[in-house]
């Protein structure tokens, strides 16, 4: 099996937002993270560092905050200020399209909270899907204030294909205990 010598784990996820301030203050009153770090400007005004380094423009600076949810997951938030931005979010099909799931111990008590916070727009009600390798999940999309996709997830144990897979559900239960 090929694999990085040493890997261990994912350190973190990083995502770029408009507004910084906006974003971490979302994922700390809202999704329950904590602050672990705030930092910058970070930039190089008379070299090509963030060319080098970051691949952005050399005039390129940023501000980042590292927030933890849970034990688990670090999360990184990025916001750039450069020349040649791109201020538009990529759809899911777009190439880099992403999201961000959160597993819950209840999708449909989870989306009425989140239906009572301002500025996050539910993407239709929540479904759980009936046949096939992922029978039993349960979820619905949402997007926060400035956008960004995200999904409220639960998959039941025995999943359709654990029976032909070693893998099992990552069960994240322990790692996040913020009820």
């Amino acid at each position: 099996m090929n694999a990085i010598p040493g890997a261990r784990a994912v350190h973190h996820i990083a995502y770029t937002v408009p507004d910084l301030d906006e974003a971490v203050n979302f994922f700390v009153d809202v999704i329950g993270a904590e602050v672990a770090y705030r930092l910058g400007p970070v930039e190089d005004p008379e070299g090509d560092w963030m060319t080098r380094k970051l691949d952005v423009h050399p005039a390129a600076s940023t501000r980042i905050a590292m927030l933890r949810l849970g034990a688990a997951l670090n999360l990184e938030l990025f916001e750039y200020t450069t020349p040649d931005q791109n201020r538009r979010l990529p759809r899911n099909s777009d190439w880099g399209g992403h999201h961000f799931a959160i597993y819950v111990d209840d999708v449909d008590k989870a989306t009425e909270y989140l239906r009572n916070q301002s500025g996050v727009t539910i993407l239709g009600e929540p479904e759980t899907i009936t046949d096939g390798p992922i029978a039993g999940d349960r979820w619905v999309y949402f997007k926060t204030p400035w956008g960004m996709s995200m999904e409220l997830i639960n998959m039941p144990d025995g999943m359709p294909y654990e029976k032909e897979t070693e893998t099992r559900v990552h069960r994240p239960e322990a790692a996040w205990q913020n009820s």
